[in-house]
């Protein structure tokens, strides 16, 4: 092929890659599942497009001058001589690989159907039950991995993602673990990898560069949160091993257990009798003074790197995490939600779920093939109710709540109320205890099964009497003393006496 085909080639596709995101994003996807097969499809085909570009703008520059003796050819020689040399030199490539497919661009990028679709099956693939299509995060193993952690307090599930993006209660020794180092490293990778699949087109790349990007600038200014400055908090959300804190410096030694501000006085501590002597104990007299000093030197350089590392993830994790926050905020009301569930009840929900998912190609099918379905009237003589599913209830079921009944309240504007059920409901809610207190009257409770607004106010202006008569009759009482002195209503005295008790 030609550079001039090749051109037109690649533009064409660009054209055609153009219009298939275009179709895509037209589409209103109808649950979690449909909107990240779209937004992976579209993904792909902006990364092809990246990819074409960047070819055909090689071609154009003509770094070898291909292109321009192409070009000269066709105009310089006769025209239906070059034709019929492309001609044959197309037919012996075709008579030498007879089987080479050609790619059909307009099937490549035609929407597929749910049967023969590989971007479905990528997608049921890509997310483990508990994340639910993205909906939520699966920190089981990071929560095992915490808790194996040294010097970890147990805590629940519910309780580790609340606060697994908290690290300023560890002890810096803590975190020179190398089973922390693991740990936030496979907890950065998952909340990266998370990120990518549920918001491809949200450039997850170009997200954890710039945040690579701002912890270099904040490491360099000694502003990275538990790494810059000794900060002190309270509350006992990480473990401890020491009542202690070690503090966070930038040059610090594993011997003595101390950090130092200045390079100058953490390298001449080394000659201190007090890092002597905690260096040959540590060694149990195996090594020298000048060999421990030069070990304990490589190792403070060893210990800053590592030290930047974690906190370079520890980083990562919390910025991903402020990023996600919806996520993790509908992950623990899930997980609260399925603990106060039953077994059975838990059993119902992955039943319900799988039929929805075994349902769910053949629905997508049929909505893109045949599009008269869109168009095909819901038949509902009888004006029962929509369910959730948009299709009417069944009789029976209308029956049984009562729902012809209609119940009027005058003290909500005359509103209607289909049912008993929705009756009694409404007593307790804004539109009913709005107009009570529009008619002066505070106390909703005693106004149960009451809807005419004169009622209501009869009954108000009685109890109002009451209470003037009950506070008037308290006022007028006439009160009599015995002889011990004890203070009584008078017939309350007479009773008394009738009966010989005074």
């Amino acid at each position: 092929m030609g550079i001039l085909d090749e051109q037109r080639s690649l533009c064409e596709d660009l054209e055609r890659l153009e219009q298939a995101c275009a179709d895509r994003i037209l589409e209103e996807p109808k649950s979690t599942r449909e909107r990240l097969t779209r937004d992976h499809q579209i993904a792909k085909f902006v990364g092809r497009f990246q990819q074409q570009s960047a070819r055909l703008l090689e071609t154009q520059a003509d770094r070898d001058g291909t292109r321009q003796r192409e070009i000269d050819s066709l105009s310089s020689k006769d025209p239906f001589e070059e034709f019929y040399r492309q001609l044959g030199q197309i037919k012996d490539f075709h008579r030498r690989y007879p089987n080479e497919p050609v790619e059909n661009l307009e099937r490549a990028y035609k929407r597929r159907q749910a049967t023969d679709g590989e971007y479905v099956s990528e997608i049921d693939t890509m997310f483990t039950g508990e994340e639910a299509h993205g909906k939520f995060f699966d920190l089981t193993k990071n929560h095992e991995d915490y808790l194996n952690l040294p010097g970890v307090k147990r805590i629940t599930y519910l309780s580790y993602l609340s606060l697994f993006d908290k690290f300023d209660k560890f002890a810096r020794n803590q975190k020179m673990n190398d089973k922390y180092f693991k740990y936030v490293s496979a907890l950065a990778e998952y909340l990266e990898n998370f990120l990518s699949r549920t918001r491809p087109l949200e450039n997850p790349e170009g997200i954890v560069e710039q945040t690579g990007e701002d912890f270099e600038k904040a490491w360099e200014e000694d502003n990275v949160p538990g790494w810059g400055k000794l900060e002190k908090g309270d509350g006992d959300i990480g473990p401890r091993q020491e009542e202690v804190r070690v503090p966070k410096e930038e040059f610090y030694c594993d011997v003595c257990a101390k950090g130092f501000k200045n390079n100058n006085v953490f390298d001449h501590h080394f000659n201190g009798k007090q890092h002597k002597k905690a260096a040959a104990k540590r060694a149990e007299g195996g090594a020298e003074n000048g060999e421990v000093r030069k070990a304990e030197g490589s190792s403070g350089a060893a210990s800053k790197l590592k030290d930047k590392a974690i906190a370079e993830r520890e980083w990562r994790i919390v910025k991903l995490t402020e990023i996600m926050s919806k996520e993790r905020d509908e992950t623990m009301t899930n997980v609260e939600r399925k603990q106060s569930l039953t077994e059975r009840e838990r059993q119902m929900e992955l039943d319900a779920l799988y039929e929805e998912n075994s349902a769910n190609p053949n629905l997508e099918a049929e909505t893109h093939t045949d599009d008269e379905n869109d168009d095909e009237k819901i038949y509902n003589p009888l004006k029962l109710p929509l369910a959730w599913d948009g299709k009417p209830i069944p009789y029976w079921l209308y029956k049984l709540h009562g729902l012809g009944v209609e119940f009027s309240c005058e003290i909500c504007g005359n509103f209607v109320y289909m049912g008993r059920r929705a009756f009694d409901k409404h007593f307790n809610e804004y539109r009913h205890t709005y107009g009570l207190r529009c008619l002066g009257i505070t106390n909703t409770t005693l106004f149960r099964e009451i809807t005419k607004i004169d009622e209501a106010q009869r009954l108000w202006e009685k109890l109002e009497n009451d209470k003037k008569k009950t506070k008037m009759a308290n006022e007028t009482v006439e009160e009599m003393e015995d002889g011990q002195g004890n203070v009584m209503p008078r017939k309350v005295y007479e009773d008394l006496q009738k009966q010989g008790l005074l």
